[in-house]
């Protein structure tokens, strides 16, 4: 089973449905929610799981959040290995499907620059989408089934890609 399919076009308008959701709690200190990974990327092939990156003013405003942000049926699973963010993740409760998975981070964090700039490197590149399209499908066809192998296999490209991108648009 590929952890990869083709592009959906509706991924953009489920991640805005999911935004407004958030947005509807009215969560004191949030400020914006962006659309990342690669269902932001229009004709990018991806994991079927919708990303967002919420920014709030302050690590301990999101935190605050967590209680309201659970009702939306996500899962607080903390910092979950990165000291800066707050992840969140749902998944559909008939099928445990991943449906969206968020990566909360505080303003001004240079993580929300890392996600944004390779974001719309991604968006504006021609051939670094084709590039990321192989090095996808490849690491998707060595490891089928298992998430962790196949994000550890393109993490050392995804590196690569983040600084160049960095280098240009910052």
């Amino acid at each position: 089973m590929s952890l990869i399919v083709a592009p959906d076009p509706n991924w953009p308008a489920q991640a805005q449905a999911e935004a407004d959701r958030w947005r509807a709690l009215d969560l004191p200190g949030l400020v914006t929610i962006h659309h990342i990974g690669s269902t932001s990327v229009s004709g990018l092939p991806a994991k079927p799981i919708i990303d967002l990156l919420p920014v709030f003013e302050t690590t301990d405003a999101c935190d605050a959040a967590q209680t309201r942000i659970e009702t939306l049926g996500y899962d607080w699973l903390g910092a979950f290995g990165l000291p800066d963010r707050r992840y969140v993740r749902m998944d559909d409760p008939e099928t445990g499907k991943r449906l969206f998975q968020a990566h909360c981070y505080a303003q001004g964090s240079a993580e929300i620059t890392r996600h944004l700039v390779f974001r719309d490197a991604l968006r504006d590149n021609a051939p670094l989408r084709a590039a990321y399209t192989s090095v996808k499908s490849r690491c998707a066809a060595l490891h089928p089934g298992d998430h962790r192998a196949y994000g550890a296999c393109k993490a050392n490209w995804i590196d690569k890609a983040e600084t160049k991108a960095l280098e240009h648009y910052t």
